[in-house]
């Protein structure tokens, strides 16, 4: 069986990022052997508000990942997320069609189709189906019932929904381009799939994707997502305070966020470090940047308590108000897991525990080889779960497939008319 080519594309606020990657049929990880980020434009809070920048974008970026990977890109999953997506959990129920008992994939899939037999708006649309835990015959906690015996088979499903109109501009997006969208995951589903442990899931956790101009929630309990949300303010917000309280341009405001960080913080560390930079009372010296406004004198304490220290803690407030809503926030030991590329501004870790008063690490996305320097960053972390996720999908239909041929070649033809034949006879005198 050949290699599958599996390609992802990440439209965010701040930038529209393309994945390519080889799915080996052997098992192995997904080989990453293309990719390319470029700054995203038309895309506000995740929404598509202007179709034809959108595309502009993602051709540029669909570009370079085609020439680093040397392969045309014809299929995509694209990301997507924001303050449209909607999630609820539903119950579906079915009887078992075999009449031993067994059940089958065929009653999996029907009490699926169950689940998702809810009442949607015309302007909304399903984009992913997850099964939290299968009851067979009243027993809870089953996670996978093929094969059992049972009469009666029932499902709670996670359903996230998305606003049709943003999914139909993506569409077009991508037709324009030639390229046939594969499906959509949401963000935050498609980071969880690539940062999260399976420990993690199985105590309960909250995966918080923090982007440019959202952050998407998941929320996991007993392994399987339970609630999905997302929150139209993301990292952008606190450049626009720097780029307020500094009176400098936002392009000067991002390069003064990024120095901060790398400053008294460092990519990927605690941000320890920090109760030390405020306790200095020496101005900050922002030369090396070459700003083109004068910076005034500014302390670190001022800066990281009053501008971007307020906005975190706005952030994370927001994000606990929506762990509260779920109703599941006595089910999340494990705490946060921050990932997206807000991850990385000072502050983050130390004032979310603060605030939440949850453990909070950063998570890197894994699973995937190949070209991954600079893809094993959390500001890629929903690139490559798009990655992973098509890759399961991708086996998960082989597996169908492969039962169905086999279940194919079993039917012997000659044997079949040998028994028509017999049946004739029958009646002939």
């Amino acid at each position: 069986m050949p290699d599958q080519f599996i390609c992802g594309i990440d439209i965010g606020s701040s930038k529209i990022s393309t994945l390519v990657a080889v799915n080996s049929p052997d098992g192995k990880e997904p080989r990453i052997i293309g990719f390319h980020t470029a700054p995203s434009r038309g895309v506000k809070k995740g929404l598509v508000v202007d179709i034809d920048q959108v595309t502009a974008a993602v051709d540029q970026s669909v570009e370079k990942a085609e020439r680093m990977a040397g392969q045309k890109i014809t299929k995509a999953f694209s990301s997507v997320g924001g303050p449209h997506i909607t999630s609820l959990n539903s119950h579906g129920v079915v009887a078992v069609s075999n009449p031993q008992g067994e059940i089958s994939q065929e009653d999996v899939d029907r009490v699926a189709e169950a689940a998702r037999a809810i009442s949607l708006s015309s302007t909304r649309q399903i984009i992913d189906v997850a099964p939290r835990e299968y009851i067979v015959d009243g027993q809870p906690g089953i996670k996978n019932p093929v094969g059992m015996s049972g009469i009666r088979l029932e499902v709670d499903s996670h359903i996230i929904t998305a606003s049709l109109t943003n999914l139909k501009n993506i569409d077009r997006c991508f037709s324009d381009l030639g390229i046939e969208n594969s499906g959509f995951v949401f963000s935050g589903f498609a980071s969880a799939e690539a940062v999260l442990t399976s420990t993690e899931k199985e105590l309960g956790v909250v995966l918080v994707d923090i982007g440019g101009g959202k952050i998407d929630i998941c929320m996991y309990c007993d392994g399987a997502i339970s609630y999905s949300a997302s929150i139209p303010l993301g990292a952008r917000h606190i450049t626009n305070d720097i780029a307020v309280g500094l009176r400098v341009s936002l392009e000067s405001a991002e390069r003064i966020k990024l120095f901060l960080t790398k400053e008294f913080q460092g990519y990927g560390r605690r941000d320890l470090p920090i109760q030390e930079a405020k306790k200095k009372n020496d101005n900050i010296d922002f030369g090396s940047l070459h700003l083109p406004e004068a910076v005034g004198d500014i302390t670190p304490k001022l800066l990281l308590d009053s501008i971007v220290g307020a906005r975190i803690e706005e952030i994370y407030k927001l994000i606990a108000e929506e762990i509260e809503k779920s109703g599941f926030s006595s089910n999340v030991p494990s705490g946060l897991v921050i990932t997206g590329g807000g991850a990385h501004t000072i502050g983050m870790v130390e004032t979310g525990r603060k605030v939440v008063g949850l453990p909070i690490r950063i998570g890197f996305p894994k699973g995937v080889s190949g070209l991954v320097d600079e893809v094993l960053d959390p500001q890629y972390a929903t690139n490559v779960g798009l990655i992973l996720s098509a890759g399961k999908n991708i086996i998960d239909h082989e597996s169908s497939m492969m039962k169905f041929n086999q279940i194919f070649k079993d039917i012997s033809i000659g044997g079949s008319v040998s028994k028509i034949k017999d049946l004739i006879k029958q009646f002939i005198p």
